[in-house]
């Protein structure tokens, strides 16, 4: 574990989550008072009904000392029933955050590189670490809210029986419990490789599975098991060392937990000779075995398990991942290093394949995009125009050659926020549920004003629709739209979006010709690059040049000198008039 980072880390988030959770705070601190008045009663109770009852002679007395602190008991049961109430109030809200966070990371992880197998340690997040922090954190605020209220209680009580019992309690119960501290960070590193160990067995247990069937018709069963014996091997060597932690976590338990006991008793002769009541010796050893000792043992065993588990498990969400660190610290490009002077894409020798044996979908193909040119692809279904658009948009990495967004490679840089260099719009629109304007504008890093949306819905021709939903603040419910109406909301966000260049992989299959016709036609005049998967060959006739994919080569020139260059767009072009 990284230390004091970890824990800077962990701390750091459990504040930000903890701020906006006061109310759930404040029920279970009022609900736990009742705690400590529950422990304040038990002991002094007894000491009363001691000394102002059955030592005195006084059984009437005595008895109503112990039907109070029967009340007390009871009182610590309604407090535990509420307590109950406010515990909920913040686990499931952990639980739900870890996970939302686990299927972020993951999905971060597979845009970055889609090309990887299966992030096998994201099950293991997923289900087994969410759930082990739900449950020790659940762990670790019931037992640490008990002990604050009940020590509160507790040493009150002592207080009020004679303050000279705190001389004897306190000294035993701080060398535990310094003891018990030095055990933390040692258990919480031995805990973080246990569980590195975990997901790395996991994954590749995961690898061997999905190739068990090559590894043995290879004969490379010794050889592919050997990883795998080694990190079982390292999980056995990291059990024993947590087992010896453990073992010095149990021995400082002790001296916490018992030797507070043996110095009250010890120390009775000396206590009653300065005057102390045998009441309130009793009282003591009533705070110290029913109350404060349990409260101190579960509130160590909590901390020393739960407690150390659960912060290894958060700052394994904390943690910056791998893939994003990586790309974050690799060597920014700058737009048009690299590349041609106003260059918007470029592809050199590209080659992708769905798989290793597969045929290749696209084979040394040579490709440059000026900026603010408007590029058409065509071809027939199938024959990889989607997976162009998705290597210029960083979604796959091409299996050879190079592919370059302004002079950078085209991997995207997962992080918050739209991508800056390039929005892509696929044939099926993404809409959400929420209102017009923020329909219009996520692709947008900042504010948007009222007025460059009306611009924009005006250049594209979907005012009529954003007035039928009820204006920029009307509702979007995606299931009542059609799927013409979403392209034309997400074609207007994709206009208002400021990265230079625009990916429309068949984004206008749904609208008619003129809606169509319109809406390329201002996406073309907006500052920038744009590139169209075209289903209609009028798409392509609008478009400064035309990239024609035919499965065998690529051909790329202008719609009127395309037909005598490639029998395929001639075919299309035919085809076109004819229906037309």
């Amino acid at each position: 574990m990284s230390g004091d980072g970890s824990w800077r880390r962990v701390s750091r988030e459990g504040r930000r989550f903890l701020r906006g959770r006061y109310r759930s705070l404040r029920r279970l601190a009022l609900w736990s008072l009742l705690e400590s008045a529950h422990t304040f009663l038990g002991g002094y109770a007894v000491a009363r009904a001691l000394d102002d009852g059955f030592l005195a002679g006084r059984t009437g007395t005595g008895l109503g000392w112990l039907a109070v602190a029967g009340a007390g008991a009871l009182l610590g049961a309604l407090a535990l029933r509420g307590v109950f109430g406010g515990l909920a109030d913040l686990v499931e809200p952990l639980r739900d955050g870890l996970v939302r966070r686990s299927v972020r990371q993951a999905i971060g992880r597979a845009v970055a590189d889609p090309g990887r197998a299966g992030d096998a340690g994201a099950v293991s997040r997923l289900t087994q670490q969410t759930e082990m922090a739900r449950d020790s954190f659940a762990g670790l605020v019931l037992v640490a809210r008990s002990f604050v209220f009940t020590a509160l209680g507790a040493l009150l009580g002592l207080a009020a029986l004679d303050p000279v019992l705190l001389v004897l309690v306190l000294p035993a119960l701080l060398l535990g419990t310094a003891g018990f501290l030095a055990t933390l960070r040692p258990m919480a590193r031995v805990q973080r490789a246990a569980l590195d160990a975990d997901e790395a067995l996991s994954g590749r247990a995961g690898e061997l599975a999905a190739g068990l069937r090559d590894v043995v018709a290879c004969g490379g069963g010794a050889s592919a098991g050997a990883p795998v014996e080694r990190l079982i091997a390292e999980q056995e060597r990291l059990t024993g060392r947590l087992a010896r932690w453990s073992a010095l976590r149990t021995l400082a338990l002790g001296v916490a937990g018992r030797l507070p006991v043996v110095a009250l008793l010890a120390g009775t002769p000396w206590l009653l000779g300065r005057g102390v009541s045998a009441g309130a010796v009793a009282g003591a050893l009533t705070y110290l075995v029913q109350s404060l000792l349990p409260a101190l043992d579960a509130l160590m065993t909590a901390v020393g398990a739960a407690g150390t588990r659960l912060l290894v498990v958060l700052d394994r969400f904390c943690a910056p991942q791998p893939d994003s660190a990586a790309a974050t610290t690799a060597p920014a490009v700058a737009p048009g290093v690299g590349a041609g002077p106003g260059v918007a894409v470029e592809l050199r020798g590209v080659w992708f394949a769905y798989g290793p044996r597969a045929q290749p979908v696209i084979d040394g193909l040579d490709l440059t995009v000026g900026a603010g040119e408007h590029l058409a692809v065509v071809g027939p279904s199938g024959i990889g125009k989607s997976t162009l658009t998705a290597l210029i948009a960083g979604l796959l990495p091409p299996g050879g050659g190079t592919v370059r967004v302004a002079g950078a490679p085209a991997q995207r840089v997962t992080g918050p926020g739209p991508d800056l260099r390039r929005t892509l719009l696929p044939q099926q629109a993404y809409v959400f549920t929420g209102t017009v304007r923020e329909n219009l504008t996520h692709l947008c890093p900042g504010p948007v004003s009222g007025a460059e949306v009306e611009r924009a819905t005006a250049a594209l021709g979907s005012d009529g629709l954003v007035d039928r939903l009820g204006g920029l603040d009307g509702a979007v419910d995606p299931a009542r739209l059609s799927p013409g109406e979403r392209q034309h909301l997400a074609l207007t966000a994709a206009y208002l979006s400021p990265a230079p260049l625009l990916l429309l992989d068949e984004a206008t299959c749904h609208l008619d010709l003129r809606t169509e016709e319109r809406a390329e036609r201002a996406l073309a005049a907006r500052p920038g690059t744009l590139v169209v998967v075209a289903h209609r060959i009028s798409s392509a006739a609008r478009a400064d040049r035309v990239l024609v994919l035919d499965g065998t080569r690529a051909v790329c020139g202008t719609h009127a000198e395309l037909p005598a260059r490639s029998p395929l767009y001639r075919d299309l072009v035919g085809l076109w008039n004819a229906r037309g």
